[in-house]
């Protein structure tokens, strides 16, 4: 099964860079998510004018959990970290694949 879990942002002009440093496929976020078992990639998209669409896919739920679990301390940490660079940020969701 995969677990899919998506943000909005909404990113200003001056952050964009630095935004899309730490949110792309192999950045900040991603680096993290990649030392838990189960993490399978982050996808970046654009839409346009510093609207951005994070994608982070997991082997499944209890994947995301046990990352939670073992690292919420850091992931709680670069989010503050984050916090002058994401703008305007909506969770979407999360999905499970339907086989």
């Amino acid at each position: 099964m995969t677990h899919l879990r998506l943000w909005r942002f909404a990113v200003s002009p001056e952050a964009e860079q630095h935004f899309v440093e730490a949110y792309k496929p192999d950045g900040s976020w991603a680096r993290l998510f990649g030392r838990a078992p189960g993490f399978v990639r982050t996808e970046l998209w654009r839409e346009g004018d510093g609207v951005y669409l994070t994608a982070d896919y997991w082997g499944s739920v209890g994947d995301f959990e046990r990352f939670q679990a073992e690292w919420g301390d850091a992931y709680r940490q670069l989010d503050a970290e984050c916090d002058g660079i994401a703008g305007i940020e909506t969770f979407l969701g999360a999905f499970d694949l339907v086989d």
